[in-house]
């Protein structure tokens, strides 16, 4: 079965933009030598999932950073794709994670953003959370998850504190409660 993870940075608060989809509140990936985790994470998955919002700030940053991996776009509205690893879905989330295995995708990053994340959680299908949390309060902006039902008991299985004051923290889902 693939594996979803959820590998996201979110403010003191639990925010993972502000409310315009801003990010500038990050640390750059190579501050004081330091991707976070990034580079090492990014090895070990052979796919992306992302949702149109985050798409399309991703395209705002100008490169694009993930042409050597199979990217799927979220979305119900049409979006438009100019790259052949680009692929758009309007499938709801059991229905893709079954066309990733069928592709044979073992481990796929779940981009965001917050609502599309809290979708394949409702459904029980994120398998690990990696979070980054970053010190600064932004008081405002998209959420980390949407609050839903069902809980879910998580298991710590990592936790990394880098030099910055960012901490790294690594989740495996244990079970539904």
């Amino acid at each position: 079965m693939v594996e979803i993870v959820y590998y996201v940075a979110i403010s003191l608060d639990g925010y993972i933009a502000t409310l315009d989809g801003g990010i500038d509140w990050l640390p750059p990936l190579d501050s004081e030598n330091e991707d976070f985790g990034y580079a090492e994470f990014y090895a070990t998955i052979d796919g992306l999932i992302m949702g149109r919002h985050t798409y399309e700030k991703v395209l705002e940053l100008g490169e694009w950073m993930y042409a050597d991996k199979p990217c799927w776009i979220c979305s119900h509205q049409s979006v438009v794709v100019e790259r052949s690893e680009v692929i758009l879905t309007d499938k709801q989330p059991k229905e893709l994670v079954t066309e990733l295995e069928t592709q044979q995708l073992k481990r796929v990053w779940l981009v965001g953003g917050g609502q599309l994340a809290s979708s394949f959680r409702r459904e029980g299908l994120i398998s690990e959370y990696i979070v980054t949390v970053i010190p600064v309060i932004l008081g405002e902006g998209i959420p980390f998850l949407i609050p839903s039902p069902p809980q879910e008991q998580l298991r710590l299985i990592d936790c990394k504190p880098y030099t910055q004051g960012a901490v790294l923290l690594q989740y495996v889902r244990d079970r539904a409660i």
